[in-house]
């Protein structure tokens, strides 16, 4: 490794296997990445692989009981193409918006197998939902009371369910969407009463929407968590007007990014999840279980790709300056959630490797320090102008997370193979 000898090697992630890597270029969609970014016409871009999301659903399949339903959430990632490919795959789709909403309908799967969700619905939001005759997951009191006029005004009877705000968190999570005081959901205290206000409504209730936290890397913390849900699940269906056909468990199965993360083994908690199954046959045999993912669909079947533009030396350190950054890839920036910045794994995407390496800066081309995709990170050596900087694990939380129109750079290409 070239630079100072004396200089620490910056921590390792753990290899990016779910690509391959032919004549030293990265594959995607088996295909050389050089191939695909002559496809898409220019760089930066984001590049989905279909059999990498295939193998994940095909894995879980495997791995979790026939009785649970799939569910994609949209958020994740919702170019279109990715939708309708797992639309395909799975056996719903959640939603947050009304635009994400005609994304999912134009896959035309059927619409009682699309959830919609969020605090804070306009009226056009509801109004969509309820023309589309998708599940409404309700967050509020004033919600339930929107969604019964609109209702009322129209004719139509829709179906909801309750979003739950649970009384216990998912331990370890990234994001945490449940337990104490939330703007998601209603608090589950609060739940029996509005049950029994609900009934006298015109809607139809199918069940509930109960959520905790999202990004866990800990099984026992999600099978605790689902142990929990399930449980609060049958306290409540106790006062529900009528039998509960519907069970939204969640996800928070997490993918690695930074070093010293490793995948989530899935075995314990598909376990757990059919014995909470076989329990809920008892408890509420008319629900249909649903298991809500979206990172863990797609966020290691995507790669964010961008070409360096100049290479310079700055008091002893490389800087590898590219035409991508924190405008396109707000979580690999480290500034979408991240406390202490973290290096999401990165390659030399058309020279995976050499046996001589070097200590490098992958920043972008904004006018801020913030514009880091890759800080102090090992590469082979001798990156250049042209060369290809892969972002691993950017399936999800991507492009439309980021800041386009900061600083009016043109906008990335996105592409499925």
């Amino acid at each position: 490794m070239s630079g100072d000898p004396h200089a620490a090697t910056p921590p390792q992630h753990a290899p990016m296997r779910q690509f391959a890597v032919v004549d030293n270029c990265l594959q995607i969609g088996g295909r050389p990445l050089t191939e695909v970014a002559r496809a898409v016409g220019r760089t930066p871009f984001y590049a989905y692989d279909r059999s990498v999301i295939n193998d994940r659903v095909a894995a879980l399949r495997k791995a979790l009981p026939p009785d649970v339903h799939l569910h994609y959430a949209i958020k994740a990632n919702p170019m279109p193409e990715v939708v309708r490919h797992l639309a395909a795959l799975t056996d719903g789709l959640d939603v947050a918006s009304a635009g994400e909403l005609r994304v999912a309908l134009d896959t035309g799967i059927a619409p009682a197998n699309i959830s919609f969700a969020g605090p804070g619905k306009s009226a056009t939001d509801l109004s969509a939902a309820l023309a589309g005759g998708v599940v409404i997951n309700i967050e509020s009191v004033g919600e339930m009371q929107r969604i019964a006029a609109l209702a009322k005004a129209s004719g139509i009877r829709p179906q909801v369910a309750i979003r739950v705000n649970p009384d216990f968190e998912l331990k370890a999570a990234g994001m945490k969407m449940g337990s104490g005081p939330k703007p998601f959901g209603i608090d589950a205290e609060q739940v029996p009463a509005v049950l029994q206000a609900m009934a006298s409504l015109p809607l139809d209730f199918v069940g509930f929407h109960i959520f905790g936290g999202s990004q866990n890397l800990r099984a026992q913390a999600i099978i605790d968590a689902q142990t929990k849900t399930f449980e609060l699940a049958f306290r409540l269906s106790r006062f529900a007007p009528t039998p509960v056909r519907w069970l939204n468990i969640g996800g928070g199965l997490g993918v690695p990014y930074f070093p010293g993360e490793e995948h989530l083994d899935i075995t314990p908690i598909a376990t757990n999840l059919a014995a909470l199954v076989t329990a809920a046959k008892v408890q509420l045999p008319r629900a249909e279980i649903v298991l809500e993912l979206g990172r863990y669909l797609v966020a290691e079947a995507g790669v964010y790709v961008c070409e360096i533009v100049d290479r310079k030396v700055s008091r002893g350190e490389t800087f590898l300056i590219t035409n991508g950054g924190l405008h396109h890839h707000l979580a690999a920036s480290g500034n979408f959630g991240q406390v202490v910045r973290k290096n999401y794994p990165l390659c030399l995407g058309n020279r995976v490797a050499d046996d001589a390496c070097e200590v490098v800066n992958v920043v972008g081309p904004l006018c801020t320090p913030l514009d880091v995709l890759g800080h102090r990170v090992v590469l082979p050596a001798g990156a250049a102008p042209g060369d290809l900087i892969v972002v691993f694990q950017s399936g999800a939380y991507g492009l439309t997370a980021s800041p386009l129109n900061f600083l009016n750079h043109p906008y990335p290409g996105e592409i499925l193979v």
